[in-house]
């Protein structure tokens, strides 16, 4: 008789009644997802203590941003107040947090996809980064 569809029988048989279709070991992937969520977890939480930093306007400007892309710090110099032209000083705070938000954020896709291994999974087989290409 069988529980849970899972026969009784020799070691062999349970083994290969627990991998299921296509000889998949499901309880071993099953770990390595764990696995994966633990290293993406710790991963994200290194991130959030990057920090990335930009400037625009030779310098004029200076943004840091964290790797939870929050603004830490912004510069201003004051040779950069100009009441006469206070577009052209809009438009540098602007680019140079852009720019420290875009460096932070790729810092910290960078340091969760070396953690995890998932780089790649943009590709033509975005399964074969778990170790499960050619399944569909």
């Amino acid at each position: 008789m069988a529980r849970n569809n899972i026969p009784y029988g020799n070691r062999s048989q349970r083994r290969a009644a627990a991998q299921g279709a296509g000889g998949v070991d499901m309880a071993a992937i099953m770990q390595q997802a764990k696995k994966m969520q633990a290293d993406l977890e710790s991963a994200q939480e290194k991130a959030k203590h990057l920090e990335a930093s930009a400037s625009a306007g030779g310098g004029m400007v200076k943004a840091t941003v964290s790797g939870d892309l929050q603004l830490k710090e912004l510069t201003i110099d004051p040779e950069a107040l100009d009441p006469e032209d206070v577009e052209l000083l809009q438009d540098m705070i602007i680019a140079c947090v852009n720019d420290a938000l875009n460096a932070a954020s790729d810092a910290a896709n960078q340091e969760v996809s070396s953690a995890t291994g998932l780089g790649g999974l943009g590709g033509d087989d975005p399964l074969s980064a778990l170790g499960l290409g050619g399944l569909f």
